[in-house]
């Protein structure tokens, strides 16, 4: 799948140079099948001015959309959904597309001030929002009902896609993820997520104390979410069952558990910090929301895994499946 987005213009087994098309609207380039409902999907976005790659599980015409959007490597460097969780066989039997774009490491998957130097243009939520869903509807024939998840950096993209989009929207899950963005510790988060991966996120949203911030900050527009369900999860660093030595993900390896204590305890730890007061404003506002604080657990697929399982029938309900 790496192969997939270092080489965007070269469709893998068919032998020839994707280009743009001639109007450079946005548009379905190719459509390649992996297998019973597996497809790769080329996308040209006029808005980033380049081919995004996405996998796909589809079950047919009629069916909803779960857009799944991958961790601060984009997918491209440890993998994306398919490779690191059962996606593929949690979903087999649903009738449900499954949407995973590759690529949008460090972008946090929202619209960009500026080019940035290590990652050219990001316009995600353009991509996202506005280019990808009519595209996807039309050629596949969905039904138009959409939601949306992510994990760790995602999982606040996620949240600002459906406050960006109301309506686009009917269900967001936001697994692990800071869901704050404009007070010193989640914009500090923020932009060492981002670094490192050589960006720079003053392109993204400006300098300290820049509106931008503010206008992505989660906390901020609750609000907004209402009449959208919302499904909100965190561990709070502590080891937990998937921690055990004997765990498939430790596989009895020192030193992953190690790793995995001591980053992804931190990290989640942090994430848990931050996560908690999006939980307390939704209450006070009145809005409903299945959050999901575990008692203890790292940062780590595992958990979000456990995620997708455990918020498949809130996404179910919302999107009459």
């Amino acid at each position: 799948m790496r192969r997939l987005v270092c080489c965007l213009l070269v469709l893998l087994g068919c032998g020839f140079v994707v280009s743009p098309p001639a109007s450079a609207q946005s548009g379905i380039l190719d459509v390649r099948s992996l297998g019973g409902r597996q497809f790769e999907v080329v996308v040209y976005s006029a808005a980033m001015n380049r081919p995004i790659t996405l996998w796909m599980s589809h079950p047919g015409a009629g069916a909803p959309a779960l857009y799944l959007l991958n961790a601060v490597d984009g997918g491209e460097n440890g993998g994306p959904w398919m490779r690191r969780t059962d996606v593929v066989d949690f979903f087999a039997d649903k009738r449900v597309n499954v949407i995973v774009p590759i690529g949008g490491r460090a972008s946090m998957y929202t619209d960009w001030q500026r080019d940035d130097g290590a990652l050219g243009r990001n316009k995600w939520s353009t991509f996202l929002t506005a280019e990808l869903p009519p595209l996807l509807n039309d050629r596949f024939g969905m039904s138009g009902a959409n939601g949306v998840a992510g994990l760790s950096m995602s999982a606040t993209s996620a949240l600002n896609l459906a406050i960006a989009a109301p309506g686009l929207y009917r269900a967001v899950g936001a697994f692990s993820g800071c869901t704050q963005t404009s007070n010193v510790l989640a914009e500090t988060l923020v932009r060492s997520q981002l670094a490192t991966f050589g960006a720079d996120a003053t392109n993204m949203w400006g300098l300290p104390g820049d509106p931008a911030w503010a206008a992505n900050d989660p906390m901020l527009h609750a609000e907004r979410l209402r009449g959208t369900a919302i499904y909100l999860s965190s561990g709070n660093g502590l080891p937990g069952p998937h921690e055990a030595i004997n765990a498939p993900s430790i596989g009895g390896n020192v030193g992953v558990l190690l790793d995995r204590l001591l980053v992804g305890g931190v990290m989640e730890a942090v994430v848990g910090s931050c996560s908690a007061p999006l939980a307390g404003r939704l209450a006070q506002l009145g809005i409903p929301a299945d959050v999901r604080f575990r008692p203890a657990g790292t940062h780590a697929w595992p958990y979000w895994q456990d995620d997708v399982h455990d918020s498949w029938p809130m996404f179910a309900a919302a999107l009459g499946v």
